[in-house]
């Protein structure tokens, strides 16, 4: 779903997952929601230490409000390159009145020349800082919908008011469309999001084309959300106070879906093509990726039943189509989520990833389709792409090798498929490459450590110096245990991972409530091998409250394997609870655990979640709080809802068996359901359902609205939410 929720060599596994944190017994400051939600008036203060960097090719660029400075991978050592007095004194000969009010945001677009690109005020100005001389500017539009800037041409794709246009390096702008609207829409994410789609303009790498989305929703139905007037709302310009609607469009499962079409337009010729690729009734397009010369297109197909998936090329001048240069299918379903990458040293072979053999990695082709060899391989998943050390010949990319709970940083060579890791090998990593692929600035934490940020030195063996050690900005407060490990699902042979949180002043000869946290869901997890083991700091505060916590990541949760995933196929909710109820078989065997008092607590799957256990096992959770929650999945989208449960048409039986409406009337704990009145994700129209079966059923649960919200609450009304929710439990569970 669209809300993601927030992994130690194989040998110290055990010992990882067994550690337990020390709580600082001397401690006694309290955390409040305003220290700990990310709404808060203090969470900033609560957050570990970091750094923020960038990369000028091969070198690091150390970002600051005031300052650009260069830092030395081997010694460390920190040389200004240029201040925010220097680079205002530079934009000031613009004579325009712009203004750079930090340097957090600035990049530097060309490896082998000293330009630096900065948003000044209205403008995107390239400015060389060794001749001090501004080299081009570039207006940014207000209220555009969508952008994209192109370093080789210097020209700039943009949406607005619908319409899509492209401004050149000279400043000349062309308008591309004319019929865009709510209906038509240009440039933007097509297809809800979904098979990694986050944006809808692609630069060929030479800059001289621009491929684009076309998506025709004229046949899609509106669902009627609203937009209410503020409390303080003051009238003007004949503004009415009456409420307004703001449909959103919706496909959903097994109703008519929308038709999408990729153009190109080419900035030397003024023309633009559509890509010959038949009919786009029920087919989805994704993973539009350019060749090295920017002559072709390559773009995986995927049929409506999602079980059918086929990357094709297609010639950029003429938008025909050239060749069917892959297929896979599946009994289940295929989810192309990456687009293939080109050999930076060998334009005629590109790099595809895919689970094909039950886990996703990399496998090597020719341009004409052939596949070469598969380069990674095991029973783990490759998570991400870095890019590419070119002298090397290798990938740098990312991975749970080390552990399935764990984030770890390797290079393979493509030519013979050795594979080096460049980190420590515990913990949870997010690195970012140089240009070059020599140096990585990793950033990271394990279960014990806040935050490290290491330089790594890529090399045949990889040198790597710790550049931050944070301190611990819990220092002070008392903080609950944290601990972590594994029990076996529902199967009885497959590992699951699960985190606790210990009420704070924990007595194993006391019983506790405790509230199950779960999301559950596809593309997610929530236990990993990073600080506090991935813990949420409303499960602090609750500890603080003396709760213990426990959440379980259940077969269907991501980064384990097409077969752990696709376990939930056509019945979602119904393995994923009996995964559940293991780790609470496993709760119920501790003594410190009040077996009478077990809540649970999630949010849009995990709302799902929530209801369907609290219905499902009523004489096992007292208390649940649902939030976004999926009522019936035949009211959710059709790319998302038809992956996992085919449509309501071919899986009858799969759709009632996981709709939560037949379940009102076993509602017997207490059940607070919460929503966003405008979410856009999952519609309203879940809760008012549920709402109503219950009245008919004659069940009592409650229910809270946070008007003109989205999906998850946004800025300060997340600490009322996160109040709301623990005082439910306060009231209902303690």
């Amino acid at each position: 779903m669209k809300t993601k929720n927030l992994i130690v060599s194989a040998g110290l596994v055990a010992a990882t997952l067994g550690l337990a944190l020390p709580t600082n017994v001397m401690a006694q400051k309290k955390f409040t929601l305003e220290e700990l939600n990310f709404g808060g008036k203090n969470f900033q203060k609560m957050r570990a230490e970091t750094r923020y960097t960038t990369w000028w090719g091969d070198r690091l660029v150390r970002l600051d409000k005031d300052r650009c400075t260069i830092v030395n991978p081997k010694t460390l050592k920190e040389t200004t390159l240029f201040t925010l007095e220097d680079i205002n004194a530079m934009v000031a000969q613009g004579n325009d009145d712009s203004k750079v009010r930090s340097l957090f945001h600035v990049s530097f677009p060309y490896a082998d020349r000293p330009v630096a690109q900065i948003a000044a005020g209205k403008e995107i100005i390239m400015l060389n800082f060794k001749t001090k001389k501004i080299e081009s500017t570039m207006k940014s539009v207000a209220g555009v919908q969508a952008q994209d800037y192109n370093k080789v041409s210097g020209a700039m794709a943009y949406v607005l008011k619908d319409q899509l246009y492209v401004t050149d390096k000279n400043g000349t702008t062309k308008q591309l469309t004319t019929d865009g609207s709510r209906n038509i829409v240009y440039g933007q994410a097509v297809h809800r999001d979904e098979f990694g789609i986050k944006g809808g303009l692609y630069w060929s790498p030479s800059g001289n084309r621009l491929a684009f989305y076309r998506m025709d929703q004229s046949m899609v139905t509106d669902f009627p959300l609203f937009h209410i007037q503020e409390v303080d709302w003051k009238p003007a310009n004949g503004e009415s106070r009456i409420a307004t609607p703001e449909p959103t469009k919706y496909p959903m499962a097994g109703e008519t879906s929308h038709k999408v079409t990729v153009g190109v337009y080419d900035l030397n010729t003024g023309k633009t093509v559509y890509l010959d690729a038949g009919d786009p009734t029920d087919r989805y397009f994704t993973n539009i990726q350019w060749s090295p010369d920017s002559k072709t297109i390559y773009m995986f197909e995927l049929n409506r039943d999602q079980n059918d998936c086929r990357l094709v090329s297609y010639n950029a001048e003429t938008g025909g189509k050239m060749a069917e240069l892959y297929r896979e299918t599946d009994a289940k379903y295929v989810e192309p989520s990456h687009p293939i990458l080109f050999l930076p040293w060998n334009a005629d072979e590109f790099v595809m990833q895919s689970q094909k053999d039950g886990y996703n990695h990399f496998y090597l082709f020719n341009k004409e389709g052939k596949q070469l060899k598969q380069i990674t391989k095991g029973n783990w998943v490759v998570m991400d792409v870095l890019g590419f050390n070119k002298d090397a010949k290798s990938i740098i990319y990312v991975s749970n090798e080390c552990s399935p709970i764990q984030r770890n940083t390797w290079s393979v060579n493509v030519e013979n498929g050795k594979r080096t890791l460049l980190d420590n090998g515990r913990g949870y990593h997010y690195a970012t490459l140089s240009g070059g692929g020599k140096y990585l600035v990793d950033n990271y934490t394990e279960p014990t450590v806040p935050r490290k940020i290491d330089i790594t030195t890529i090399g045949t063996k990889p040198t790597i110096k710790n550049w931050l050690t944070a301190k611990n900005p819990w220092d002070g407060y008392n903080v609950p245990e944290f601990t972590s490990g594994s029990l076996k699902a529902d199967d009885g042979t497959t590992d699951l991972y699960w985190r606790m949180v210990k009420p704070i002043g924990f007595d194993p000869s006391k019983k506790y409530p405790t509230v199950v946290y779960v999301y559950g869901g596809p593309h997610a997890h929530n236990v990993d091998a990073s600080w506090n083991y991935g813990s949420r700091s409303w499960e602090t505060y609750m500890a603080q409250k003396g709760y213990l916590l426990f959440i379980i990541d259940n077969r269907g949760s991501e980064n384990r394997g097409k077969e752990f995933e696709q376990a939930t196929f056509r019945q979602l909710g119904q393995v994923e609870m009996r995964d559940q109820m293991q780790g609470v078989k496993f709760l119920k065997s501790l003594p410190y655990v009040d077996a009478d008092r077990i809540g649970v607590h999630g949010w849009s799957f995990g709302g799902f979640m929530t209801i369907s256990l609290l219905t499902n096992y009523p004489e096992t959770f007292k208390v649940g709080v649902a939030g976004g929650p999926v009522i019936d999945w035949k009211w959710y989208e059709a790319m998302y809802g038809e992956r996992y449960m085919d449509t309501p048409q071919t899986n009858p039986e799969g759709y009632a068996k996981t709709s939560l409406l037949p379940k009102a009337k076993d509602l017997k704990g207490k059940l607070q359901i919460i929503t966003g009145l405008n979410d856009p994700v999952v519609l309203p129209q879940h809760c008012y359902t549920f709402l109503k079966a219950c009245i008919a059923a004659g069940t009592q649960p409650d229910f809270f609205v946070y008007p003109g919200e989205p999906h998850n609450m946004r800025g300060h009304q997340s600490v009322h939410l996160h109040e709301r929710i623990t005082q439910y439990f306060e009231d209902y569970l303690k």
